[in-house]
């Protein structure tokens, strides 16, 4: 099956099949949101992304083989609906981006700055600081060794523009500007998306529309 990221409620999960991890896709309702069960190849160790909703959706996708953490990418509730339930269910540590972790009622075990490393199995994802949808959500990046970067944006970045900054001009400059900064000019056109809501993109389907962004505000 080729992976193509379009899930819906209530739907299979769509699997990414990379060559030393397994990403898994699932979308819970009642708003859509995208969770993410990644998979070691080398161990067979797991970590969730985003705990958003429906537990026992989420435990189905995860397995017999349980999780060791679970990631979320920032503080509004609709990705951590599901959070306690996983947590009583798998024993997993909790991480989240230091400034967003007060407002995540579930204990963060491991709050996360920039530039951090989670790690399970073989896996490395590096952790990046976007500040404008919340002060302290993250971005969770893959650099494949075979292959191109792989990047869990939560609501900072979907196909079309950034996150909603609710038409405050600061904290959208200031997401842009991170956006900009920590992914776009950094990571190369092929990195696939993985946003928090939605379809999947590239960078390089998105770069041309940087600076329409910047003109519309939003």
């Amino acid at each position: 099956m080729v992976y193509t990221g379009q899930v819906t409620v209530g739907g299979a999960p769509d699997v990414h099949e990379l060559k030393d991890l397994i990403i898994s896709k699932v979308a819970v309702g009642p708003m859509s949101n995208n969770a993410y069960v990644l998979r070691c190849r080398a161990t067979g160790e797991q970590l969730l992304i985003d705990a958003a909703n429906e537990p026992e959706t989420l435990l189905e996708v995860i397995g017999p083989d349980g999780i060791g953490a679970v990631v979320t990418t920032h503080q509004h509730g609709d990705h951590w609906q599901a959070l306690r339930a996983v947590v009583d269910a798998t024993g997993a540590r909790t991480y989240a981006g230091r400034d967003d972790a007060p407002g995540i009622p579930v204990p963060t075990t491991d709050p996360v700055d920039d530039g951090d490393t989670i790690s399970f199995g073989e896996v490395r994802l590096t952790a990046r600081h976007l500040v404008g949808h919340t002060p302290g959500s993250i971005a969770l990046i893959y650099d494949d060794p075979h292959g191109h970067p792989h990047v869990f944006t939560g609501d900072c970045l979907f196909p079309g523009g950034v996150g909603n900054t609710h038409d405050d001009p600061a904290a959208f400059a200031s997401l842009l500007g991170d956006v900009t900064a920590k992914l776009f000019d950094v990571l190369p056109d092929e990195s696939w998306v993985y946003p928090g809501h939605g379809n999947d993109t590239t960078l390089g389907d998105e770069r041309p529309h940087l600076a329409q962004w910047r003109e519309r505000g939003w």
